[in-house]
């Protein structure tokens, strides 16, 4: 089911409860959604942004292609795959961050997709997938107290740059020299759409122009775009073009956020409903931070003797396979969850067990810090196929060394367009060399000339190590290997497989990783490891609560 149907008079969102809980949790979106988030909502599904449709099309934008792209004719799982719902068309951003497209043969998802990575269109590079699976877009662009940066590597730091980045970048085929190419390309399809595309049947058949300037005749009332999104592209240049494209799907992209109600409260999960029924404090306070939250929420909880427990006669899950549930297990996963050792795990931390430390990276109630942390996956994934230790051995060139030859060690850019890449891909067999060192990639990186971009990763550099003291760059990129965002935990049924290298099918399996890593750190065999990770202290008894709780986070996201 669509999240925005068709009626008489435009585009409605689909009615939610204004309720504090519904009988049935679903997200809480607005009765009626603004004309900039729907016409946001058309561009993410359109097909013919990509460079495929550019080489295919003949210049014809109202055409149909006569064969579409293979890479959207199937939607790829961890167990095969399935028929795509763009088949025959070309790439768009749904195609990797699909909602219900495919629910009848393989599931919901909460804007991720189901392959441990992404395919992407076919070019001369050889490349076939990115480097990392893709995240979830939900909540994925609410407000933070720290930097804001989108993508696992920190590369964009607005959701207007990572819409602009994609939509002219690899992901859509578009190679890093082809940048103006993409452009016009782009304001090409916004210019002649005369509204026939299959894509737009739901969003009014209306052609982009007269969207886009507001004078188009027939123009819902739904549509119709306040006088600040508005543009006249027939006289605009093709980089306006763009960035009005960019600020629409980006107000799209904002209002993608899981259920609250009136008050700010999530209320879309077993979770939630167990904290609104047992009167436990729901989000911070005032100029409370979130970790400070955390903790006055675990004393709440230590302090509740008789628990009120949800059950199904609270809620329903349809999209997920398992209850709408907050019982004893997830309980005792929660109080795990939210235990800390601060530093290290102590003696008797490791001998009883049950210190997730977790709340040190995602503290309640979005479940994330949004800073970036070395967890051990990228190590996890390179000693598996290289033996242990490949990671700690492997060979990274310093600063200098990296920067004098981006071609050889940097990234694809618009400033190095040829550079092999080896530090952001995905780890092979046959390749001894090749990894995903995230951050190390943008910090200090010449393509990224943004001096306040540098100066935010440098922070979040300086937050892992939690203190820089008088750092050189240089010594800093050492402590940029393989830090990676911090991703939220809610509605993890429908975002796996997990981990930036899509290594870990289920949450068990995490948990697994996890308390692998942290035995790791302790021993100093962790590459740049996170500090928080020597305070995890997980034995066999705490995985089935722990993935319990986790559980009680998912909601029918729609």
């Amino acid at each position: 089911m669509r999240a925005l149907v068709r009626t008489a008079v435009g585009l409605l969102w689909l009615a939610a409860s204004s309720a504090a809980f519904d009988a049935r949790p679903v997200s809480a979106d607005p009765p009626q959604s603004p004309p900039e988030v729907l016409t946001g909502d058309r561009m993410s599904v359109e097909t013919r942004f990509a460079q495929y449709f550019y080489a295919h099309s003949n210049g014809q934008v109202n055409v149909p292609l006569a064969t579409g792209d293979p890479v959207v004719d199937a939607v790829q799982t961890t167990n095969g795959s399935v028929p795509g719902p763009f088949a025959g068309q070309s790439m768009n951003c749904r195609a990797c961050h699909l909602i219900d497209e495919v629910v009848d043969s393989v599931g919901q998802r909460s804007y991720a997709d189901f392959a441990r990575h992404s395919p992407i269109p076919a070019r001369d590079d050889g490349l076939t997938m990115t480097p990392r699976n893709s995240p979830p877009l939900v909540n994925a662009f609410i407000p933070r107290r720290v930097g804001f940066f989108l993508h696992f590597d920190g590369e964009f730091t607005t959701p207007e740059a990572l819409v602009k980045g994609t939509l002219t970048g690899r992901n859509y085929g578009w190679m890093p020299d082809e940048r103006a190419i993409a452009v016009a390309h782009i304001a090409n399809v916004i210019r002649g759409d005369d509204g026939t595309a299959v894509t737009a049947d739901a969003f009014g058949n209306v052609p982009y122009a007269g969207a886009l300037s507001g004078d188009y005749a027939v123009l819902p009332v739904d549509l119709q775009l306040p006088p600040q999104f508005r543009i006249d592209v027939m006289t605009a240049s093709d980089e306006a073009v763009l960035d009005a494209v960019a600020t629409l799907v980006t107000q799209y992209l904002r209002s993608l956020v899981f259920s609250q109600d009136a008050d700010g409260n999530y209320n879309g999960t077993a979770y939630d409903r167990f904290l609104a029924k047992n009167a436990l404090p729901r989000q911070p306070r005032p100029n409370e931070s979130a970790l400070r939250y955390s903790r006055r929420l675990r004393r709440a909880v230590q302090r509740l003797t008789d628990p009120q427990f949800v059950t199904e006669a609270d809620g329903t899950l349809k999209l997920h396979d398992h209850p709408f549930r907050f019982g004893a297990d997830e309980l005792q996963g929660l109080r795990i969850f939210l235990t800390e050792s601060r530093h290290r795990a102590t003696a008797r931390q490791l001998r009883d067990r049950g210190v997730g430390n977790c709340i040190a990276c995602h503290a309640a109630p979005d479940f994330t810090d949004f800073s970036f942390h070395n967890t051990g996956a990228t190590q996890e994934e390179y000693d598996a196929l290289h033996g242990e230790g490949s990671f700690a051995a492997l060979s990274v060139p310093p600063l200098d060394a990296r920067n004098a030859d981006p071609d050889q060690f940097l990234p694809p850019s618009a400033a190095y367009p040829h550079a092999h890449s080896p530090f952001r891909a995905v780890a092979s067999a046959a390749e001894p060399g090749i990894t995903d060192l995230g951050m190390w990639n943008t910090y200090q990186n010449p393509a990224f000339t943004d001096p306040d971009q540098q100066q935010a990763l440098q922070q979040m550099i300086c937050r892992s190590l939690r203190s820089c003291g008088a750092r050189r760059p240089d010594r800093l990129l050492d402590a940029a290997v393989a830090l990676f965002k911090t991703p939220g935990l809610r509605d993890l049924g429908h975002s796996n497989p997990y981990l930036h290298t899509g290594r870990m099918d289920t949450l068990e399996d995490v948990i697994a990783f996890y308390g692998n890593v942290s035995t790791a750190e302790r021993a100093g065999m962790l590459r740049n490891g996170a500090h928080e990770l020597a305070g995890i202290a997980l034995g066999p008894n705490d995985t089935a609560p722990l993935a319990a709780f986790l559980r009680s986070l998912d909601e029918d996201y729609r």
